[in-house]
């Protein structure tokens, strides 16, 4: 068995409104909400590097766990925007937090990357009793802020989530995951180290909006529920639009979907995670479960996780 032990989070300080991006990206204010429903997104500082915001929304998740540093068996670091090839993120936040010597492993995958860490540390809890999930993005740093990168400059923003999962105990149970992989529309979705982040984001929500109710709906299938079922749904915070798309699909109330997309902005794999953290402090002793956790990214990486 597996279980979500406890969750935490860190955003950056510097808070960049939606009417100070549009003065810099030519665009109205108003438009922008529209289009994503995102007020607000927060910026890393400059010398703050990938590593340290996963390190700091580590921290955050072990003192809430109630496990020390010294008792991660395993460490699972997503991210798309990395610094540089190698090695990844995962070997500086496993210094930082004190717990060298256990396997630290890099997950490059954007958007999608804390489901698939989430997913493979329920598979891997039995093994290594305690595993520390991260999720850490700078996205900013990977945008044109200009007109020329309206489209995407108006979504992301930075910052970074952590789970445990225990093999243990903890306040929701994984029963079940499910992902998959549509790597034929990967030039779709891309991130080079010498040009800007490309987004067709015509195609990337078409086709989010498709697969993750599908995936989600056979998610629930093997388990004999129904969306109707579920007390809580946790998505990448992608856009609002999209998340409106997906509730009508499954034909789940849109009220249990919990959102933070208008205070942070698509923070790619991090977002997740940061959603979560804020439900499950915000929820108190009143979990409103069983709980679907998806997400959709490059790749097209893709799933879904069911807890209870």
């Amino acid at each position: 068995m597996a279980w979500l032990r406890a969750l935490g989070f860190y955003v950056p300080a510097g808070i960049v409104t939606s009417r100070d991006l549009a003065a810099r990206v030519g665009a109205d204010p108003a438009w922008i909400f529209e289009a994503t429903g995102i007020e607000e997104r927060r910026f890393a500082a400059t010398g703050q590097s990938v590593a340290e915001l996963g390190v700091l929304a580590a921290r955050d998740c072990l003192e809430t766990s109630g496990i020390a540093p010294s008792g991660i068996g395993l460490l699972l670091v997503a991210s798309g925007s990395a610094e540089r090839r190698f090695p990844g993120p995962a070997a500086a936040i496993g210094a930082a937090l004190g717990i060298a010597g256990i396997p630290a492993v890099d997950l490059p995958i954007a958007s999608a990357g804390s489901l698939f860490a989430l997913a493979m540390a329920a598979q891997l809890a039995p093994a290594y009793r305690s595993v520390l999930v991260v999720a850490t993005e700078i996205m900013s740093r990977v945008l044109r802020l200009d007109a020329a990168g309206r489209d995407t400059a108006i979504l992301f923003g930075d910052g970074a989530g952590a789970c445990v999962v225990s093999s243990e105990n903890g306040f929701a149970e994984i029963r079940d995951s499910l992902l998959a992989s549509d790597c034929g529309f990967s030039d779709a979705l891309t991130l080079s180290w010498d040009a800007p982040l490309h987004m067709d984001g015509r195609t990337v929500i078409l086709h989010a909006s498709r697969k993750l109710p599908r995936i989600i709906s056979e998610l629930l299938e093997r388990s004999g529920r129904q969306p109707g079922d579920i007390g809580t749904y946790l998505l990448h915070q992608a856009n609002r639009n999209l998340i409106t798309r997906i509730a009508n699909a499954l034909k789940a109330p849109e009220e249990r979907f919990f959102s933070n997309l208008n205070r942070y902005g698509n923070t790619s794999s991090a977002s997740l995670l940061i959603a979560a953290a804020e439900w499950w402090r915000s929820s108190g002793e009143k979990l409103a479960t069983p709980l679907v956790l998806a997400a959709f990214g490059a790749g097209f990486h893709y799933g879904a996780v069911l807890a209870e």
